[in-house]
């Protein structure tokens, strides 16, 4: 099994286990939203729905993106995922944060009488158990990967190109948080008779829900642009082809990241002029395995020999 079919089961299992928790969780919101009236409960509902539609479409994503490269496809379909993941953080936007911000607002304009909140308490303790073992799962594969490319686990978090396994995280956290202000607007209500404290509980977390749909957003709309590996990366790519017998310089290097754990290196290269055609063939052949070698998620090498360019002096 390759390294990209190892990550890719592991970003599946943490989904899928983040799918089951947040459809369970989802229905048991809804129906302690019902029975007691409460907008936060009701907002927690949405948010777990489209957490579920986001972790299906997630899983779409990972599915699509593991097919194998073919004569329509060359580069394969690494960067489907991308496209999937960010309909993904439209979905939580428009399932989430619109319901959420929608209902605090008609709460707020049209008054809410607090309802026994004793049912609410209790699925949003089992809910908190749940999302936090989904949480703990995708925390432990990005704190791996983190050990795996040496990188503190908030930067790997940042700018990891694994957006699946970002998105559980993100959301899971975001999951928990909401919970604990839906939490505090059933107390304040509770204690003061008001459906002031439901509704500002709600419109909390459909902001809450904004900032984490524009960051998924962000992240796989720069991914599907067209993301460079990091530049600490590249000046070691650099480093490995001038260090290939024959080079003589790299004069263009251009690298892309098309999945998690597959990028695609393409340079310029200047060879010696004295070598021969098959002295460079074979030193593109070694640039080659050297690159697989030291970058294993370099799954894509093309070396074009270029001559150099010698700067004209002004009086030519």
């Amino acid at each position: 099994m390759s390294p990209a079919e190892e990550g890719g089961g592991e970003s599946t299992s943490t989904v899928v286990v983040a799918a089951v928790a947040n459809l369970g969780i989802a229905v048991a919101k809804a129906v302690a939203g019902i029975i007691s009236g409460s907008s936060a409960m009701l907002s927690e509902a949405a948010h777990s729905v489209a957490d579920t539609v986001t972790e299906i479409l997630l899983l779409t994503a990972l599915k699509r993106s593991a097919k194998p490269a073919d004569e329509e496809h060359p580069l394969g379909y690494g960067p489907e995922r991308y496209i999937w993941a960010l309909l993904a953080a439209v979905a939580t936007f428009v399932g989430g944060a619109v319901f959420s911000l929608y209902d605090g607002i008609h709460t707020l304009a049209a008054g809410e009488e607090p309802g026994d909140p004793l049912l609410s308490y209790g699925v949003l303790l089992i809910a908190f158990l749940l999302e936090g073992f989904s949480l703990r799962t995708g925390v432990r594969q990005a704190r791996g990967e983190a050990r795996r490319v040496r990188r503190p686990f908030l930067r790997y978090l940042r700018h990891t190109p694994d957006t699946a396994v970002k998105a559980v995280v993100l959301e899971d956290s975001a999951a928990l948080i909401g919970l604990m202000l839906a939490a505090g607007g059933l107390l304040g209500g509770q204690l003061t008779g008001s459906g002031v404290w439901d509704a500002v509980a709600s419109l909390l977390i459909g902001l809450l829900l904004l900032v984490v749909a524009w960051v998924l957003g962000r992240s796989n709309a720069e991914l599907l642009i067209g993301r460079p590996l990091p530049r600490s990366v590249r000046e070691r790519i650099r480093a490995e082809l001038l260090d290939v017998e024959h080079v003589e310089a790299v004069l263009e290097l251009t690298t892309l990241v098309q999945g998690p754990r597959e990028a695609l290196v393409a340079a310029k290269i200047d060879f010696r002029d004295r070598s021969t055609a098959a002295q460079i063939e074979g030193a593109c052949e070694r640039a080659e395995r050297r690159l697989r070698s030291a970058f294993p998620a370099v799954t894509r090498v093309y070396l074009d020999p270029t001559p150099g360019f010698t700067p004209r002096h002004p009086e030519d």
